[in-house]
């Protein structure tokens, strides 16, 4: 049998491993943590470079679609009864996307007369960063997020339209409700089972009904029906993680709002009379409810 030697100490800053005597006469091998902090950086700092050009390439990728929802945001945002948004206000150029430059990007200039078409500057680019960094904090299957990247890529710009003429236009609040509904039953089918989008459906309805019904009563002192169909979505996304965060989304959406309807009149921003769009706050408080409980 081969001698078995005591292993020497072990000195601060530097552990020395004594590899046994071989037969062909190879000297102590030593190793040093000196040496694996070495190799370890030399593996590990391409790895997080590779995850920080994925994300970059991701994030690049979804900004490809700000054209798009700018589009929706110039073209929707008018008041109601007026006709759809076809070009610029000011000089009457089509805004279209053959040729989304500089009318379409961030800058959001008209290419000739230079006056501004929709959203502000970059808003609807933040807007964006923001939904992809709720995407990517809500834990979940691939279907159910894909259902919530659908509804929040429709709730950029109702969220914009809304803040800008007090209105959520149908043609993005029912794509967003029924795209919505239907992912999530892709959702049950693969996983979660019918129980879980029944309960989401039926939230979805409930909610609807209930803002709807306020429209009703109370004529312009209560919701629009454009709340109602927006609420069809989030009724749905919070329906599908439980009654209580559905309940847990409706407190926060109306604490977000009280919120900031002080401070505005705090500020003599608004008056009493005044009425706020409602949809930025049933988007704000349904995300936020979503990062809580994810």
């Amino acid at each position: 049998m081969g001698r078995v030697e005591r292993a020497g100490p072990i000195r601060s800053g530097k552990v020395t491993v004594d590899a046994p005597q071989t037969p062909g006469g190879v000297g102590d091998a030593q190793f040093s943590t000196t040496d694996t902090d070495l190799i370890s950086d030399r593996y590990v700092a391409p790895v997080r470079t590779s995850r920080s050009v994925s994300v970059v390439r991701r994030l690049a990728g979804v900004l490809t679609v700000a054209p798009v929802l700018r589009l929706a945001v110039a073209r929707y945002a008018v008041p109601p009864g007026v006709a759809d948004r076809a070009g610029c206000d000011g000089c009457g150029a089509p805004v279209g996307l053959d040729r989304p430059l500089p009318a379409l990007g961030p800058t959001a200039r008209c290419p000739a007369c230079a006056g501004r078409i929709g959203a502000a500057p970059f808003a609807v680019e933040a807007l964006l960063v923001v939904a992809v960094a709720v995407l990517a904090l809500v834990d979940g299957p691939v279907a159910e997020r894909v259902a919530l990247a659908w509804w929040l890529g429709w709730a950029v710009p109702l969220v914009l339209v809304d803040l800008a003429v007090h209105r959520l236009p149908d043609r993005l609040t029912w794509p967003a409700a029924v795209g919505t509904w239907a992912l999530l039953g892709v959702a049950a089918v693969t996983g979660a089972g019918a129980g879980a989008w029944l309960r989401a459906v039926t939230a979805g309805v409930v909610l609807g009904l209930a803002f709807a019904t306020t429209t009703l009563l109370l004529g312009r002192r209560g919701f629009g029906l454009g709340d109602a169909k927006l609420a069809l979505g989030m009724g749905a996304l919070l329906g599908w993680q439980g009654w209580g965060v559905l309940v847990t989304g409706l407190v926060l959406t109306f604490l977000l709002s009280a919120l900031v309807g002080v401070v505005l009149l705090a500020s003599r921003r608004v008056g009493w009379s005044s009425h706020l769009p409602f949809g930025p706050f049933l988007v704000a408080g349904t995300c936020l409810t979503l990062l809580l409980v994810g």
